[in-house]
């Protein structure tokens, strides 16, 4: 049987993730609470923060930086989450 969850992301029942993404009580709490769909846009979001902001994650810094970015998408919480100022994604002509 599907396991399904309350998302704030999508503000709607949906598919739950099979397995916690991310380690520790941030990745229990995603695991509970995101759908894999949102989980999935999250993705999509964070390879343009990672590229916009320059990123390394191989930094720990940098790792916090993600986890504040994912808080703000995911929960709505804090002041990270959106889109990089300026940013615009690459339009195929």
């Amino acid at each position: 049987m599907t396991r399904m969850v309350n998302c704030p992301v999508l503000k709607r029942e949906a598919e739950g993730l099979e397995a916690p993404p991310h380690p520790g009580e941030l990745g229990q709490r995603v695991y509970e609470n995101v759908s894999a769909e949102a989980w999935t846009q999250w993705l999509e979001r964070l390879v343009a923060i990672i590229n916009e902001n320059g990123i390394n994650t191989a930094d720990p810094e940098s790792i916090e930086t993600i986890e504040k970015h994912m808080v703000g998408f995911l929960f709505g919480e804090g002041d990270m989450g959106d889109l990089p100022a300026g940013f615009t994604p690459n339009r195929k002509k």
